[in-house]
Protein backbone atom coordinates (compact mmCIF):
# COMPACT_ATOMS: atom_id res chain seq x y z
CA UNK A 1 0.00 0.00 0.00
CA UNK A 2 1.65 3.17 -0.86
CA UNK A 3 2.33 5.72 1.44
CA UNK A 4 -0.08 8.97 2.44
CA UNK A 5 1.08 12.05 1.19
CA UNK A 6 1.75 14.61 2.98
CA UNK A 7 -0.33 18.18 1.80
CA UNK A 8 2.67 20.97 1.34
CA UNK A 9 -0.01 23.35 2.36
CA UNK A 10 0.58 22.19 5.67
CA UNK A 11 3.76 20.60 5.65
CA UNK A 12 7.05 22.78 2.50
CA UNK A 13 11.06 25.06 -1.08
CA UNK A 14 13.72 27.58 -3.28
CA UNK A 15 12.60 30.90 -5.51
CA UNK A 16 14.68 31.11 -8.87
CA UNK A 17 18.06 33.05 -8.79
CA UNK A 18 16.16 36.61 -9.48
CA UNK A 19 14.17 35.74 -6.32
CA UNK A 20 10.62 36.61 -7.72
CA UNK A 21 8.08 33.42 -8.35
CA UNK A 22 7.31 33.00 -12.04
CA UNK A 23 3.97 32.37 -12.70
CA UNK A 24 2.19 29.30 -14.47
CA UNK A 25 0.06 30.93 -16.89
CA UNK A 26 -0.76 30.05 -20.68
CA UNK A 27 -3.31 27.50 -21.87
CA UNK A 28 -1.92 24.58 -20.37
CA UNK A 29 -1.29 25.81 -16.98
CA UNK A 30 -5.45 25.46 -17.00
CA UNK A 31 -5.91 22.08 -18.61
CA UNK A 32 -2.99 20.13 -16.83
CA UNK A 33 -3.91 17.77 -13.83
CA UNK A 34 -2.45 18.86 -10.98
CA UNK A 35 -2.34 17.69 -7.23
CA UNK A 36 -5.33 18.71 -5.58
CA UNK A 37 -3.74 21.38 -2.91
CA UNK A 38 -2.00 23.44 -6.18
CA UNK A 39 -5.08 25.56 -6.42
CA UNK A 40 -3.47 29.23 -6.22
CA UNK A 41 -0.25 31.55 -6.25
CA UNK A 42 2.02 31.00 -5.18
CA UNK A 43 1.36 27.23 -4.72
CA UNK A 44 0.91 26.22 -8.37
CA UNK A 45 3.72 27.61 -9.40
CA UNK A 46 5.58 25.97 -6.81
CA UNK A 47 4.08 22.77 -7.13
CA UNK A 48 4.74 22.91 -10.99
CA UNK A 49 8.52 24.62 -10.67
CA UNK A 50 9.70 22.77 -7.40
CA UNK A 51 8.16 20.63 -5.40
CA UNK A 52 9.73 16.87 -5.81
CA UNK A 53 12.29 18.42 -8.71
CA UNK A 54 16.20 16.65 -7.32
CA UNK A 55 17.82 18.93 -5.42
CA UNK A 56 21.83 18.41 -5.31
CA UNK A 57 22.72 22.08 -3.92
CA UNK A 58 23.89 22.17 -0.15
CA UNK A 59 22.80 25.54 -0.02
CA UNK A 60 19.17 24.73 -0.90
CA UNK A 61 19.20 21.62 0.68
CA UNK A 62 19.97 23.72 3.89
CA UNK A 63 17.12 26.27 3.06
CA UNK A 64 14.78 23.47 2.46
CA UNK A 65 15.77 21.79 6.03
CA UNK A 66 15.58 25.08 7.73
CA UNK A 67 11.86 26.45 5.68
CA UNK A 68 10.53 22.72 6.70
CA UNK A 69 11.08 23.86 10.46
CA UNK A 70 10.13 27.30 10.55
CA UNK A 71 6.72 25.77 9.09
CA UNK A 72 6.16 23.39 12.03
CA UNK A 73 2.42 24.22 13.39
CA UNK A 74 1.92 27.00 10.10
CA UNK A 75 0.78 26.15 6.87
CA UNK A 76 3.52 26.20 4.09
CA UNK A 77 1.79 28.91 2.07
CA UNK A 78 2.17 30.86 5.37
CA UNK A 79 5.92 30.36 4.68
CA UNK A 80 6.50 30.29 1.15
CA UNK A 81 5.18 33.97 0.90
CA UNK A 82 7.87 35.15 3.76
CA UNK A 83 11.01 32.98 1.81
CA UNK A 84 12.15 36.37 0.58
CA UNK A 85 12.69 37.87 3.58
CA UNK A 86 14.19 34.13 5.33
CA UNK A 87 16.53 34.39 2.40
CA UNK A 88 17.70 37.88 3.68
CA UNK A 89 17.79 37.84 7.01
CA UNK A 90 19.18 34.11 7.06
CA UNK A 91 22.65 35.69 4.61
CA UNK A 92 21.13 33.26 1.28
CA UNK A 93 20.73 30.23 3.30
CA UNK A 94 24.59 30.00 2.91
CA UNK A 95 25.01 27.41 6.24
CA UNK A 96 28.82 28.40 7.22
CA UNK A 97 27.41 32.33 7.46
CA UNK A 98 24.25 31.04 9.28
CA UNK A 99 26.76 28.92 11.66
CA UNK A 100 28.61 32.19 12.74
CA UNK A 101 25.38 33.49 13.65
CA UNK A 102 25.97 35.04 17.11
CA UNK A 103 23.66 35.70 20.27
CA UNK A 104 23.32 39.34 18.15
CA UNK A 105 21.69 37.53 15.01
CA UNK A 106 19.30 36.26 17.19
CA UNK A 107 17.90 39.43 18.93
CA UNK A 108 18.03 40.99 15.32
CA UNK A 109 15.87 37.88 13.62
CA UNK A 110 13.69 38.42 16.86
CA UNK A 111 12.95 41.78 15.70
CA UNK A 112 12.19 41.34 12.27
CA UNK A 113 8.52 41.06 11.48
CA UNK A 114 8.80 39.99 7.81
CA UNK A 115 9.75 36.66 9.40
CA UNK A 116 8.38 33.57 11.21
CA UNK A 117 9.85 35.06 15.13
CA UNK A 118 10.26 32.10 16.73
CA UNK A 119 13.54 31.65 19.51
CA UNK A 120 13.33 28.02 19.38
CA UNK A 121 13.34 27.42 15.48
CA UNK A 122 15.62 30.55 14.64
CA UNK A 123 17.50 28.39 17.58
CA UNK A 124 17.16 25.12 15.77
CA UNK A 125 18.11 26.86 12.16
CA UNK A 126 21.71 28.29 13.61
CA UNK A 127 22.87 25.16 15.34
CA UNK A 128 21.56 23.20 12.46
CA UNK A 129 24.20 24.96 10.27
CA UNK A 130 26.88 24.40 12.44
CA UNK A 131 25.81 20.61 12.95
CA UNK A 132 25.81 20.59 8.85
CA UNK A 133 29.17 21.92 8.23
CA UNK A 134 30.39 18.73 11.17
CA UNK A 135 28.81 16.52 9.04
CA UNK A 136 30.12 17.62 5.60
CA UNK A 137 33.86 17.15 7.23
CA UNK A 138 32.72 13.17 7.27
CA UNK A 139 30.58 13.32 3.89
CA UNK A 140 32.22 16.11 1.81
CA UNK A 141 28.43 17.51 1.46
CA UNK A 142 25.51 17.79 3.00
CA UNK A 143 24.08 16.07 -0.59
CA UNK A 144 26.19 13.49 -0.47
CA UNK A 145 25.00 12.64 3.29
CA UNK A 146 21.15 12.64 2.73
CA UNK A 147 20.78 11.44 -0.60
CA UNK A 148 21.43 8.15 1.05
CA UNK A 149 18.11 7.92 2.57
CA UNK A 150 14.92 6.70 1.43
CA UNK A 151 13.09 6.39 4.72
CA UNK A 152 12.09 9.27 6.70
CA UNK A 153 12.31 7.37 10.31
CA UNK A 154 15.60 6.81 9.21
CA UNK A 155 17.06 9.85 8.08
CA UNK A 156 15.32 11.71 11.34
CA UNK A 157 16.87 9.36 13.37
CA UNK A 158 20.20 9.65 12.34
CA UNK A 159 19.82 13.70 11.94
CA UNK A 160 18.72 13.68 15.99
CA UNK A 161 22.15 11.57 16.77
CA UNK A 162 24.37 14.24 14.23
CA UNK A 163 22.55 17.00 16.88
CA UNK A 164 20.52 18.58 14.32
CA UNK A 165 16.87 19.68 16.09
CA UNK A 166 13.38 20.68 14.48
CA UNK A 167 13.85 17.61 12.03
CA UNK A 168 11.15 15.22 13.67
CA UNK A 169 9.58 12.12 11.16
CA UNK A 170 6.70 14.91 9.76
CA UNK A 171 9.13 17.58 8.81
CA UNK A 172 11.67 14.92 7.15
CA UNK A 173 9.08 13.31 5.49
CA UNK A 174 7.98 17.15 3.80
CA UNK A 175 11.72 17.87 3.19
CA UNK A 176 12.45 14.83 1.34
CA UNK A 177 9.04 15.22 -0.46
CA UNK A 178 10.01 18.89 -1.75
CA UNK A 179 13.64 17.72 -2.71
CA UNK A 180 12.70 15.14 -4.67
CA UNK A 181 14.11 12.39 -2.55
CA UNK A 182 10.65 10.94 -2.63
CA UNK A 183 8.32 11.69 -5.99
CA UNK A 184 4.93 12.08 -4.06
CA UNK A 185 2.85 14.02 -6.25
CA UNK A 186 -0.84 12.33 -7.32
CA UNK A 187 -0.25 9.86 -9.64
CA UNK A 188 -2.49 11.63 -11.94
CA UNK A 189 -0.79 14.92 -11.47
CA UNK A 190 1.31 15.87 -14.70
CA UNK A 191 4.39 16.26 -12.72
CA UNK A 192 4.20 12.77 -11.37
CA UNK A 193 4.74 10.83 -14.73
CA UNK A 194 7.63 14.07 -15.85
CA UNK A 195 9.67 13.38 -13.05
CA UNK A 196 8.93 9.38 -13.03
CA UNK A 197 10.37 9.99 -16.86
CA UNK A 198 13.23 12.13 -15.48
CA UNK A 199 14.35 9.60 -13.51
CA UNK A 200 14.24 6.56 -15.84
CA UNK A 201 16.41 8.70 -17.99
CA UNK A 202 18.93 9.92 -15.08
CA UNK A 203 18.29 8.74 -11.61
CA UNK A 204 18.18 11.18 -9.16
CA UNK A 205 21.28 9.72 -7.48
Amino acid sequence: MAPARRNPLYATADPPASGRYPVARGPSAGRRHRCAWATREPLLSYHDLEWGTPVHDDRRLFEFLVLEGMQAGLSWETVLRKRDAFRRAFARFDPVKVARFTSKDVTRLMKDESIIRNRAKIGAAIGNAKALVVLRKEFGTFDGYVWKFDDKDVLSKDLKKRGFRFIGPTIVESFMQAVGIRNDHERRCYRWAELTRARAVKPAR
